[in-house]
């Protein structure tokens, strides 16, 4: 197993709340798939990421790699300058970085040697996909810029990076910022072939199955005709985090622009440990109550913004198949934390379709802890299952389906399988809400 963590990440500024506002709904899959990713980045708990940029300053013959002690950047281009983000730079993994590309022949050049590219700065590559991995400058990070040197060059680059972390003994992570196609429809950004389309699912296919190595044969004249930006950073991140396992989390093209986003390797982040409270609480309860017989008693809870009551639902899996998810549609309890408990132990042992969990289980299983916001009544047009949860009512019985839920992809879908929960028969009227959640991974 690779020591290297990996994340795919798009960059449309617009995805971003303080420049795209409503619009940015839009790619609201995209923002949800760089969230979960994001959990996953803090349960691995790098010391360093480094991050490659196509909107870095670069060199045709030469990998650009920045050198800065920190780093700092906003979003003012876009009209959103209180979207400021500044990072420690990791100056030891950069200059072993370059060492190692020396080694093997190929061109590096410091950065911060060039005045004129500005070291230290951080274009809306980096700033737009670290907004929702990491925000708050957690980890240090060294930035790349790509490069027009062969495919074959950017494979060396990324095996240089792995050499230079494991030198250092440094636990690293790598952002591979990037967009598909720029011409999928016409007044694309960059114009629209009818090729684009093709090119972006080849890409997905290949990073679905995890051959990196067949990026770098991609047909070159499909990859002009799809204007791409991120087949370079894609490919390099393939290498560094070889024998590299990816998974696709969401793809979407609403502007024209194929937006990709993956994770790599998450079968070397732990289980044991998140750095997010929720998660934490119900993992920590159901650990509690398998091995020990007894229910956790809650401290209160610390993060910012989490309401004071909530109906929540906590989901079960283990190798990618459901496993337990209990939940309510409103509070039941007194605090959102005691709702949260009481959930992962339902859950855990009480989900009809599946034995109590077991001991033996507990090590590779993955929590995930829905909290919804109110319900609001609707009409069947108004539904989006990637968006929205919906709740069907008939009568005293009610059926409820969380959105964004594989394999469930129409309004059809998601109220045919919640009317299925209820006992509801598909010619019995029905009341629809829907519901929006915040999920924590």
């Amino acid at each position: 197993m690779s020591e290297v963590f990996g994340v795919i990440a798009p960059h449309p500024p617009i995805m971003v709340e303080s420049v795209g506002g409503a619009d940015s709904e839009v790619t609201s899959a995209s923002a949800e798939a760089l969230l979960e990713a994001a959990g996953l980045l803090r349960r691995f708990g790098p010391e360093s990421v480094v991050i490659m940029s196509p909107h870095s300053p670069g060199a045709a013959d030469a990998f650009v790699v920045d050198t800065a002690e920190r780093y700092s950047g906003t979003l003012s281009q876009f009209g959103a300058p209180e979207t400021h983000l500044t990072y420690p730079g990791d100056r030891e993994l950069a200059d072993r970085i370059l060492a190692e590309l020396d080694a093997r022949g190929i061109a590096g050049l410091d950065k911060g040697a060039v005045a004129s590219m500005n070291s230290g700065h951080l274009d809306h590559g980096v700033i737009v996909p670290m907004s929702f991995l990491d925000p708050a400058g957690t980890w240090p990070i060294v930035v790349l810029s790509l490069s027009w040197l062969p495919y074959a060059d950017h494979e060396e680059l990324g095996r240089a990076v792995a050499a230079a972390a494991r030198a250092l003994g440094r636990r690293i992570a790598f952002v591979a910022s990037g967009d598909c196609s720029h011409r999928l429809k016409p007044g694309a950004p960059a114009g629209y072939s009818q090729r684009a389309a093709e090119f972006d699912a080849l890409l997905v296919d290949r990073i679905a199955d995890s051959d990196f190595e067949a990026l770098s044969h991609i047909d070159p004249d499909l990859v002009d005709e799809a204007g791409e930006c991120g087949l370079r950073s894609f490919i390099t991140l393939g290498a560094a985090a070889a024998p590299a396992k990816a998974r696709v989390l969401a793809y979407e093209g609403p502007w024209g622009v194929g937006y990709l986003t993956a994770v790599v390797n998450e079968g070397g982040v732990s289980k044991e440990a998140s750095t997010n409270e929720l998660v934490d609480l119900a993992r920590r309860t159901i650990e509690t109550y398998v091995n020990e017989g007894r229910t956790l008693a809650p401290p209160p809870l610390s993060t910012p913004d989490l309401p004071a009551r909530a109906g929540a639902f906590v989901s079960l899996h283990r190798g990618g198949e459901l496993r337990g998810c209990i939940g309510t549609i409103e509070p039941t309890e007194s605090d959102l934390a005691h709702e949260v408990v009481r959930n992962a132990i339902q859950a855990a042992v009480c989900d009809p379709r599946f034995p109590p969990l077991e001991a033996s289980e507990l090590a590779d299983l993955d929590v995930k802890v829905d909290v919804l916001h109110p319900t609001e009544g609707c009409e069947f047009a108004d539904l989006d299952p990637k968006r929205y949860g919906v709740v069907v009512t008939c009568g005293h019985r009610r059926g409820l389906l969380l959105p964004d839920l594989e394999g469930v992809d129409t309004p059809e879908q998601q109220v045919t399988i919640a009317c299925r929960k209820a006992g509801i028969s598909p010619d019995e009227p029905i009341v629809l809400e829907r519901f929006r959640v915040d999920r924590h991974t």
